[in-house]
């Protein structure tokens, strides 16, 4: 019994660990690494400081991706 609700509260907090990165979008850069290294496997894989400064410059850019007011 103790074994099964250790598993439901393990379940339960990755879960929500999962929707909550989600929600931020803070697996952006996980999905990006997976897509370079599947899809462009000669090009070099950017550090999460470089890909997060290439998206805020494309999203400052781009008026439709909304505005950042901070």
């Amino acid at each position: 019994m103790r074994s099964e609700l250790r598993w439901a509260a393990d379940r339960l907090v990755g879960g929500v660990r999962w929707y909550v990165r989600e929600l931020m979008d803070e697996s952006a850069y996980d999905r990006h690494v997976a897509h370079v290294r599947r899809d462009h496997p000669e090009t070099e894989v950017p550090s999460r400081r470089d890909f997060e400064r290439m998206r805020t410059d494309r999203q400052e850019a781009d008026p439709r991706q909304g505005f950042r007011c901070c």
